[in-house]
């Protein structure tokens, strides 16, 4: 096992290109590739068969679970989980014999959302902060932070605390059963009440 004195952990099959930025106590298993340029923070955990592309950016306390590709043009903010076989696609209308990489759409996922597995994200969207993504949703617009989707299309069905406990979904105050933490809730938002 592959370590370097700040506590940051590369297995040996692992493959961290020179100009990759990696941070203290970040642990790289099996056949992970970050690629030249990628930012990976603080604390992150990249799972078996991860691939990381060129100048792609995760924050600190990332969790990526195995078979996930995280393209050119994706930031992950900090605290995200990335659930197992999640996908991010770049380019909107892709052809094999033609070059588009001039035409990356950015994708950004808010700080401490989740991405359930099997979940495709389609390039150019905005995950809001913790929201929360269901296994096999499709998302192909932006999603309101603490919001809860799935389907495909992916649809909202409800909201969620930032510690994950769903809420109630009544227009009004809400107060989650999990952490006491309280939110005002109308239509078309979930905000903390502080």
């Amino acid at each position: 096992m592959g370590s370097e004195n700040n506590g940051t952990v590369i297995h040996p099959t692992a493959v961290v290109d020179p100009s990759a930025e990696v941070g203290e106590q970040t642990k790289i298993w099996h056949f992970v590739h970050v690629c030249s340029e990628a930012k990976i923070g603080r604390g992150c955990v990249l799972g078996q068969n991860v691939y990381i592309g060129k100048a792609a950016e995760l924050g600190n306390g990332v969790k990526v679970q195995n078979n996930v590709s995280v393209y050119e043009g994706v930031q992950i903010e900090d605290h995200v989980f990335l659930g197992p076989s999640c996908v991010f696609t770049n380019v909107i209308n892709p052809r094999a014999f033609i070059e588009r990489k001039r035409e990356f759409r950015p994708t950004r996922v808010g700080r401490g959302a989740s991405v359930g597995a099997n979940a495709t994200i389609v390039c150019g969207v905005k995950l809001g902060d913790y929201c929360l993504i269901g296994a096999g949703a499709v998302v192909v617009k932006d999603v309101a932070p603490y919001a809860k989707v799935v389907g495909n299309p992916a649809r909202r069905i409800g909201w969620v605390c930032r510690c994950g406990e769903p809420l109630d979904g009544e227009p009004g105050e809400a107060i989650c059963q999990g952490c006491g933490d309280r939110y005002r809730i109308d239509d078309r938002s979930c905000r903390p009440v502080m």
